[in-house]
């Protein structure tokens, strides 16, 4: 057997398992490999000639194996101290993870949370092996019963395949759908604190390179998550079977559309509420978020809200600022980078911005994309008291804007905030939502690919870092995106370009997790989907395009 790894050709006579491949050749810090373009766990077992790529610290498959064994270890230690407690894993504020606490029979306070985390640390110096095991369907129905974990049953009934994967650890079993590393030794790093209600778990991020990040208490986001959670109640469609029940009966299914969107409507609401009691002040709102945030037709409702208040606001794009691929600045490897904030002429904008709020005649830019170059826009004067409106990654930076006082200036920084979850002990990642909403629009809109799409989601991300997270803390609002009905809707779309994705491809690994996961979802159609909702930005029809 042939094993090609680094470009260099290593030949064995017997299967070998990945993890002792790995220590052979001396490769630390390994988490998982792809074999073949495969993803696969460091127990799997090679047993013919293949590529193999080992996976690190600053791979993002490598850490979500981490973060799944990293929850089922915390949920094996909870299973050891506390049997009658339940536990909830749900992603939080700074990339971590708020897990809450169910039947303590005491308030949780930092000495529980010190013995829980004690009890990890036994778990991982035991270094313990973790085993997968296929059953079938109705033994795993009955191990849940028996492990009191009825959460699990429930999404047993949707599954296409008569067996499930269950991962056994010194007689704990769980199964955290996703791959798991060979044993509780590979965990090296993580952090456990109280945080009200539960505790919050950090753990390394491949966008720092396997670090740790530092936890910034995020309060405006804080809310806008306690507010996804009490949501999670008034529908009980916070995991995939109860929002399944929706989908079962098309009545049901319309009221479900329709109360997802009227948390919409009360959100713009309520900004409307708060921007009309200060409009005195305020001269530029701006909105940014990540990409598929829903920004584009968010803008467009949130100007209709301020209208039925009497406020008359003006919409002018950044894009308008470009100064094209030849004056952008460049990244490492001498490509422009258009997502940098100077690729933006910053001290027109500034002038302009600034010229239009003291009343003043501007004569705006349009930037030709066609051409790549900017030409004489419209020429335009505010009407009294009108505000402008702002949109796109860098609205929220101050910069862009350093010209305007902090005062006269209304930041909404809007994304999906979602508390979705497969069962108690898997939650569903937003970043995976947003992905999916891209995949969908890039396909309606630009005749992109999946593969196009996923090609550019890495810089995609990139981007984000670096230019929209770090100016989140300048909003003053935050409106959460997320329909809760829409993974429902986004399936139909989605999986026929995941399909098409070959088995020989790179991107075969994220299009087959994606499919694994909504597979799960039954179907909602689009016809009950309004066409003035955000979700139409991306599945078509909507009624500001």
């Amino acid at each position: 057997m042939k094993l090609t790894i680094n470009e260099k050709a290593y030949n064995y006579d017997q299967p070998m398992a990945l993890k002792d491949v790995a220590k052979e050749l001396n490769e630390t810090d390994v988490l998982a490999a792809t074999v073949n373009l495969r993803l696969r766990e460091l127990s799997y077992i090679v047993t013919k000639d293949a590529t193999v790529e080992f996976l690190k610290y600053n791979h993002s498959d490598a850490i979500r194996i981490y973060e799944s064994t990293l929850r089922y270890v915390i949920a094996m230690a909870l299973k050891n101290l506390y049997p009658q407690v339940k536990i909830k894993f749900n992603y939080s504020i700074s990339r971590s993870i708020l897990a809450v606490l169910d039947g303590l029979d005491e308030v949780l306070n930092a000495a529980i949370v010190s013995s829980i985390d004690q009890e990890v640390k036994r778990i991982i110096d035991q270094n313990l092996t973790i085993t997968r095991k296929r059953v079938s369907i109705g033994e795993a129905v009955n191990i849940y019963k028996d492990l009191g974990m009825e959460d699990k049953i429930s999404i047993l009934n949707y599954r296409e395949e008569d067996y499930v994967n269950l991962y056994e650890c010194s007689g704990y079993i769980n199964y955290m759908f996703g791959y798991m590393l060979p044993s509780t030794g590979y965990l090296k790093d993580y952090k456990l604190f109280l945080y009200h209600p539960g505790f919050i778990i950090q753990y390394p991020r491949a966008e720092f390179n396997g670090k740790i990040p530092e936890f910034k208490d995020e309060p405006t986001f804080g809310s806008a998550l306690k507010e996804v959670a009490k949501w999670g109640k008034i529908i009980q469609g916070n995991t995939i079977p109860k929002i399944n029940e929706y989908a079962k009966d098309k009545r049901l299914a319309v009221d479900f559309v329709n109360m997802c969107e009227t948390k919409h409507a009360h959100q713009l609401s309520e900004l409307g509420e708060m921007i009309s009691n200060n409009i005195d002040n305020i001269r530029l709102i701006g909105i940014a978020g990540p990409s598929s945030s829903g920004k584009t037709t968010f803008s467009n409702r949130l100007r209709i809200e301020l209208m039925t208040r009497g406020i008359k606001p003006v919409m002018i794009s950044i894009d308008d600022y470009y100064l094209g691929r030849d004056a952008a600045p460049k990244n490492g490897d001498g490509s422009p980078d258009l997502e940098h904030v100077y690729a933006l002429d910053v001290d027109l904008f500034n002038h302009d911005m600034l010229a239009l709020i003291q009343g003043q005649t501007v004569v705006l830019p349009h930037f030709n994309f066609m051409t790549g170059k900017r030409e004489e826009g419209h020429i335009i004067r505010l009407p009294e008291d009108s505000p402008i409106i702002i949109e796109g990654i860098h609205a929220l930076n101050e910069k862009l804007t350093s010209s305007i006082p902090k005062h006269q200036k209304f930041n909404i920084y809007i994304s999906p905030q979602t508390q979705l979850h497969i069962d108690n002990h898997n939650p569903i990642s937003i970043t995976e939502l947003r992905l999916l909403r891209r995949l969908v629009r890039d396909q309606k809109y630009r005749n992109s690919s999946a593969i196009d799409t996923l090609d550019m989601w890495p810089s995609v991300r990139r981007g984000e870092f670096k230019w929209i997270y770090p100016t989140q803390k300048q909003a003053n609002y935050v409106f959460n995106s997320e329909l809760t009905y829409e993974f429902a809707v986004l399936k139909k779309h989605a999986v026929p370009q995941l399909q098409a994705i070959p088995r020989d491809n790179r991107h075969y690994i994220t299009a087959n997790r994606l499919l694994k996961f909504l597979k799960y979802f039954d179907n909602i159609d689009d016809d009950i989907v309004p066409c003035n909702s955000l979700l139409r930005e991306f599945i078509g029809g909507s009624s500001f395009n």
